[in-house]
């Protein structure tokens, strides 16, 4: 399913391709958490959903090295 957020860094809308189904983003958006509602998903994809930030991003702000 194509998801598009407002990405807060760049403030661009960003789409990406992710493998999650509507049932699941029904269930997070009645409250269960993310986590339980889409356990297929990466933490990237999680992340992205949750706030738009892409995982390249969250490396640059947090100093992420790769170690």
């Amino acid at each position: 399913m194509k998801i598009t957020r407002k990405n807060p860094i760049s403030g661009e809308r960003v789409t990406r391709e992710i493998e999650v189904t509507q049932d699941q983003l029904d269930a997070w958006d009645s409250g269960v958490l993310i986590q339980r509602a889409m356990p297929n998903l990466s933490e990237d994809d999680r992340e992205f959903i949750l706030t738009g930030i892409l995982p390249h991003q969250w490396d640059e702000l947090f100093g992420y090295n790769g170690e």
